[in-house]
């Protein structure tokens, strides 16, 4: 088998980052300088990926000397597993880790954070010496969008959350941590959401944590915040919400980026709701995240939100 495809896009802190073209530029440098530091994205597919934009971007606002390259792992078996063997043995510092191979991923890991064990996934991994560390951002940027860009606290709110897969998971722990009182966990099968409800409890402190069914939200329910973490978007569809869910609730937030006002957004509003959002900040504050683990530096966002975010109309 072949080694995985790698599409090398390299950053030189003297150039902005617009320019950056997709070909390796390494080799142009004199023998006497050091190589940049190598990160990279994998997953399959990856050619949309907007990692090498976020983080090239983020390396010429940091003036971080690194390169940034896409990896497609494959959908043979062991696809990520080589892959990884490659990156790591070319002096390979850290990736980002994107669907399919998440679990993978975690499996890989001699160290996880808890956001990952209890996610039961890593969307970035760092590499030193032998060791291979994972951890998930995405709840961690969920939050950090809500409450720094969108300007919502979370002490005290009252939080339904829509699904029960990966993306549910990632959320549980960093929203126990902002200080949610009530999440409620709703699922179209009721028993995915109330196992994962009674398995999550004992690592979310005081936050009260409940699972069960679309179909037993009722109109005494009613939310803070409501978020989408389903995939229902991707198909043009909605969750079954009663609008009596978004009627009190400040922001209704769908983890779906880049495609405008989705149909659970539209509901929300029908419902009168105060505001939407979508997760390209979500997007970008994970990326935000995993770069300062990496680098020990955190980039401001601001701009590249500026650049990525598409209007909810």
């Amino acid at each position: 088998m072949g080694q995985a495809p790698v599409v090398s896009l390299t950053w030189d802190r003297r150039v902005p980052a617009r320019c950056a073209t997709v070909k390796s530029f390494t080799g142009l440098q004199r023998s006497k300088q050091p190589m940049p530091d190598r990160y990279a994205v994998i997953g399959h597919p990856i050619a949309h990926s907007k990692s090498p934009l976020i983080h090239g971007l983020f390396a010429q606002a940091t003036g971080q000397d690194m390169t940034y390259d896409m990896i497609d792992g494959g959908a043979e078996p062991g696809g990520f597993d080589r892959a990884l063997a490659s990156f790591r043995t070319a002096g390979g510092r850290g990736l980002n880790v994107t669907l399919p191979f998440k679990l993978q991923a975690l499996a890989a890991a001699t160290q996880a954070s808890d956001d990952a064990r209890l996610a039961g996934a890593a969307n970035a991994l760092r590499f030193d010496g032998d060791r291979i560390e994972a951890q998930n951002f995405d709840g961690i940027g969920l939050v950090r969008d809500i409450e720094h860009n969108l300007g919502l606290p979370l002490t005290g709110k009252r939080v339904l959350l829509l699904g029960a897969g990966g993306a549910t998971r990632g959320a549980l722990l960093p929203l126990a941590r902002a200080g949610v009182a009530r999440l409620v966990l709703a699922n179209r099968t009721a028993a995915k959401a109330t196992g994962l409800a009674r398995e999550a409890a004992p690592h979310l402190g005081g936050c009260v944590v409940e699972g069960g069914g679309l179909a037993d939200l009722t109109a005494s329910d009613t939310f803070d915040l409501v978020i989408n973490a389903t995939s229902s978007s991707l198909s043009g569809e909605a969750p079954a919400v009663p609008a009596s869910a978004f009627a009190s609730a400040a922001l209704a937030y769908d983890m779906v980026y880049g495609k405008g006002l989705t149909p659970f957004l539209k509901a929300a509003q029908a419902a009168r709701c105060t505001r939407v959002a979508d997760g390209v900040g979500m997007l970008v504050e994970q990326a935000a995240e995993a770069f300062a683990w990496w680098r020990g530096v955190r980039p401001d966002t601001r701009d590249v939100l500026a650049r990525l975010t598409v209007p909810l109309v």
